[in-house]
């Protein structure tokens, strides 16, 4: 339940100080009025009577139980002893008992409270009831109600009666139940709004975190590679630029298209990341790089000093999607660069293709040196890879020596990831 708040309690004063002046008029008129005649009660005493019901309705949502029980009571008592204010009483009674529904946080205490009060109310009126249907008719007094007949009106007023009593309380408990719904409701709404909101701050927390990570490990691909390549080139060209030139030479130009390329790929990527709605421009799209593209780094692989073999098997039935496309010509380009990096002057590698009905394979070995034992940024961007294509991957040692990457991408996936 919601907690009480300030307004809310300057509001019930407020209800509180009008309940109470209306009393006193009401227990003025009525003790001028002379509404019970001879028997009737002091005025002094009604208006201690309309401070009594005043004052439990000024803390009727924090003690909704005791104000209800005090304010019914005292309304039984005034009625009892003839004290001269009934409308002030009514009005305090149903505002008691409809906050009782209202504000009790313990539902089966609201429940005892209100049946108990109401109750007892019924019975004492069965009880008034039962008296005046009971007591002697004086003959030389006319009363206000004729008794004759089956249906007389002194039996009408008594209906009348208990269907008014049965709408009074009747409707207090009705809306103190439905006003206490619509807050729990309300209550409910507001904690799911801030469950969304939270949730919406998490998502975005979370897609901002994806983005830099897929930025990341592009990066490391596109990097990587072409510096790894540009080294080895390096390599050779200082090598050959004593002993031949024209070799050095065409080294130093393919270090220059290494470059070029690298230049290339990452001005596509940030011309990418710069487009508002995260694709490129028509006039600026990269080129994506599949499956055909993998003879690229085989021929680039062997250039570099990693002689490097492509073995294609079987044949696509479709073409894999072009995520999948793009991962796996990542996951071939970072296995070779690392194959160049760590495998060693003599090592060479192998690189298969192979098409099934419901997957392709990719695998790269190489002889040589084992690769580094602790996964780095390379091997995490593969897994991720295989991972975000819906695929499995081993990286690992060979037990002839060197080291293999082999991943398997189903093609029957319904949907493909885009981490």
């Amino acid at each position: 339940m919601a907690r009480l708040t300030r307004t809310q309690q300057r509001n019930d004063l407020v209800l509180a100080a009008v309940l109470f002046l209306g009393g006193l008029t009401s227990a003025v008129l009525s003790s001028v009025s002379g509404i019970y005649g001879d028997q009737q009660g002091s005025l002094a005493v009604a208006l201690g009577y309309v401070a009594v019901l005043a004052i439990p309705i000024a803390f009727r949502r924090r003690w909704p139980s005791i104000a209800a029980v005090i304010v019914t009571v005292a309304y039984f008592l005034a009625v009892t002893f003839r004290i001269p204010e009934l409308y002030a009483g009514n009005i305090a009674m149903f505002i008691a008992l409809y906050t009782v529904g209202a504000w009790e946080t313990n539902r089966r205490r609201a429940t005892i409270v209100r049946i108990a009060l109401i109750v007892g109310m019924f019975a004492w009126l069965f009880v008034v009831m039962f008296q005046e249907a009971t007591q002697p008719v004086d003959p030389s007094v006319e009363g206000p109600f004729s008794r004759a007949g089956a249906f007389s009106p002194f039996v009408a007023y008594q209906l009348l009666n208990i269907l008014i009593n049965a709408l009074y309380f009747g409707g207090a408990y009705y809306f103190g139940n439905r006003s206490y719904q619509q807050m729990r409701e309300r209550a409910a709404l507001e904690e799911r709004t801030a469950e969304l909101e939270t949730e919406r701050e998490v998502t975005a927390a979370q897609a901002v975190a994806l983005d830099r990570v897929r930025i990341a490990r592009e990066l490391h691909d596109v990097v990587a590679h072409h510096v790894s390549l540009m080294g080895v080139q390096a390599g050779v060209a200082r090598s050959l630029l004593d002993r031949d030139p024209d070799a050095a030479r065409q080294t130093l130009a393919g270090i220059e298209g290494s470059a070029r390329s690298s230049l290339h790929e990452l001005r596509q990527l940030l011309e990418t990341l710069r487009t508002p709605d995260g694709d490129a421009a028509p006039d600026t799209a990269p080129t994506t790089h599949g499956l055909t593209s993998i003879a690229g780094l085989v021929d680039e692989a062997t250039a570099a000093g990693l002689p490097t073999t492509l073995t294609v098997i079987g044949e696509a039935a479709s073409d894999p999607p072009p995520l999948v496309q793009v991962n796996l010509y990542r996951i071939a380009q970072e296995a070779l660069t690392n194959a160049r990096r760590h495998a060693g002057p003599d090592a060479s590698a192998d690189v298969r293709l192979r098409f099934d009905p419901d997957a392709v394979e990719l695998e790269v070995a190489n002889t040589g040196r084992r690769g580094s034992s602790t996964p780095g940024l390379g091997q995490l961007g593969m897994r991720e890879r295989a991972a975000a294509s819906g695929g499995t991957i081993e990286i690992g040692p060979r037990a002839r020596g060197g080291w293999l990457v082999r991943v398997r991408v189903p093609l029957l996936t319904p949907e493909v990831s885009r981490v």
